[in-house]
């Protein structure tokens, strides 16, 4: 397991308490945050999926601070976020597929999993991996930092582990208050689920996660049906470590069971609908949110982790979840309610 500078895991590392700044995203929001992030800050961006908290992925004392301030587990790795596909390639090394999907779908929502270049990427960052996922952001302000950086930035979700993804600065502001140094606010996030990640070490790329930019349109672009890696379990194993992040069993989590599928409301449940469907028992539901009352499913991954975030505040015993679509993006919001609804680990 990779470990801090002290020997320990970096996920149990102290944290030692920070005062949280908001800050817009104007020119002076983006000049403190590279500042911060050159220093060995941590600093939660906004992008076109969900807010991403950044530290400098060269420094392993900065990585390290970001695993702890999350309370993430060192083994599960980092992406590297860098403004365009010369950057990334001073990254890693891309294969011919990669570089097609780069092509295509950068600047935008996907993680493409290389072959590492030695020295660009601190060890930490990486969970000791030979590989190192990358992603270039579409959004303006994420992309301004970035290209001021001049250096990759790692950027998991700006969440405790394990919690639900933050759509909006007030999400981060309500996990990580205290724990980081700035948060730089431009507003909901556009996409609302994180990237799709595909890795693309081997001769044929493998769907690790599925996300923001559609199994459709990857597959369009490299002519094959994409197959799944299968999840990694929530303890250390070499053997079955996690290439990228999102890959653990249990995750996007609200402090309340979920259960999917439903064809009933239970006493004391808050609902989560879409397309205007009310199974029997709506009509007692704690509270009930429709994540697109017009069936669209690009407004429902949007929508989805506020909307659970909401529900989870509600003070219901559970959230019910009625059945959705599993093609386009309904395969990327299907597989984050899965996780929200596995079992916790130990």
């Amino acid at each position: 397991m990779a470990t801090s500078t002290s020997g320990r895991p970096a996920s149990m590392t102290p944290t030692p308490r920070r005062t949280t700044r908001v800050l817009p995203s104007d020119a002076a929001g983006i000049a403190e945050a590279v500042r911060l992030l050159r220093a060995g800050g941590l600093v939660a961006l906004p992008t076109e999926t969900v807010y991403g908290l950044g530290c400098d992925a060269t420094d392993p004392l900065a990585v390290a601070s970001l695993y702890a301030a999350k309370g993430r587990p060192s083994f599960n790795p980092l992406i590297a976020h860098v403004p365009d596909l010369a950057a990334a390639q001073r990254v890693g090394i891309l294969t011919p597929a990669a570089e097609r999907l780069a092509a295509r779908f950068w600047p935008g929502p996907l993680t493409l999993v290389v072959p590492a270049l030695e020295g660009a990427t601190c060890e930490l960052a990486r969970a000791g991996l030979a590989s190192v996922a990358i992603r270039v952001p579409a959004h303006p302000a994420a992309q301004s930092v970035l290209a001021a950086a001049a250096r990759p930035i790692a950027a998991p979700s700006a969440n405790r582990s394990g919690h639900v993804s933050p759509t909006t600065a007030a999400h981060v502001l309500a996990d990580l208050n205290g724990r980081i140094d700035l948060i730089l606010d431009a507003g909901p996030c556009a996409v609302g689920v994180e990237s799709t990640i595909l890795d693309c070490t081997g001769d044929t790329p493998v769907l690790l996660r599925p996300g923001g930019l559609a199994r459709e349109a990857i597959e369009a672009v490299l002519g094959l049906s994409l197959s799944a890696a299968p999840l990694a379990p929530e303890t250390y194993d070499p053997e079955t470590a996690p290439l990228a992040p999102g890959m653990l069993a249990s995750h996007y989590a609200p402090s309340v069971p979920v259960r999917l599928d439903v064809t009933e409301v239970r006493h004391g449940e808050a609902l989560l609908s879409f397309a205007g469907a009310r199974p029997p028992g709506s009509e007692r539901a704690a509270l009930l949110r429709d994540l697109s009352p017009a069936g669209d499913l690009v407004e429902a991954a949007s929508r989805l982790f506020a909307l659970l975030r909401e529900l989870d505040a509600a003070g219901a015993e559970g959230i019910a979840v009625v059945p959705l679509p599993r093609h386009n993006l309904g395969e990327a919001i299907a597989d984050r309610l899965r996780r929200a609804a596995a079992p916790r680990p130990d």
